[in-house]
């Protein structure tokens, strides 16, 4: 797969699959941001990609702004949602939760005063696992390596008024200069750093 070959589908592949079989609000990452019986988070993902976290949390009913500072990654998101909310009603009220906005979420945190926010870095390639996916390939050669990522997590931690949560491989150590999250929730291959802002009632 090349970079002109990577397409965004929300309608069926492995985002139908999770969406319908992939467990709802049990999952390791609406736990982590804040999904409980009665509560449904307001999120910004500052990382957009793909935007698979996204619709997987606009789709359990949260309101999420994405935010993509690639313009290639922007063009394809805009694109797959159109043809989302195109497909059939529910996924277009799904698509109706889900706000895509460009530009550099360093910039626009702060005046978007996010209640919660999800920071998922683009990694450097790791010696097996990295590049198993073609499509992550192909994402990493368009957005390349976030070699800003603990100046994004600072913005972060200082704009969101209730959490953030940074996505990060399982096994890996703790992002260089960062406090120490107040917990932590292991997926299989991930792991989920939560940084408490506030109590939450």
């Amino acid at each position: 797969m090349t970079e002109t070959e990577l397409k965004i589908d929300f309608i069926g592949g492995a985002v139908g699959h999770r969406r319908r079989f992939g467990g709802g609000r049990g999952q390791a990452l609406p736990r982590a941001l804040g999904f409980k019986p009665g509560v449904t988070p307001r999120i910004t993902d500052a990382t957009a990609g793909l935007g698979r976290d996204a619709f997987l949390l606009a789709s359990l009913g949260a309101e999420v702004t994405l935010v993509e500072r690639s313009t290639e990654m922007y063009d394809l998101l805009a694109a797959a949602l159109k043809e989302a909310a195109q497909a059939n009603s529910e996924l277009a009220d799904i698509i109706d939760r889900m706000t895509l906005l460009h530009g550099d979420a360093k910039q626009m945190l702060p005046d978007l005063s996010p209640e919660t926010v999800l920071v998922d870095p683009m990694h450097p390639p790791r010696s097996k696992t990295a590049l198993v996916k073609n499509e992550m390939r192909a994402l990493r050669n368009i957005v390349g390596t976030d070699e800003d990522s603990f100046e994004l997590m600072t913005v972060a931690l200082n704009s969101a008024s209730k959490r953030v949560v940074l996505k990060w491989p399982r096994r890996a150590g703790p992002m260089e200069g960062l406090q120490s999250p107040s917990h932590q929730i292991f997926g299989k291959t991930t792991r989920y750093d939560v940084f408490m802002r506030r109590e939450e009632v």
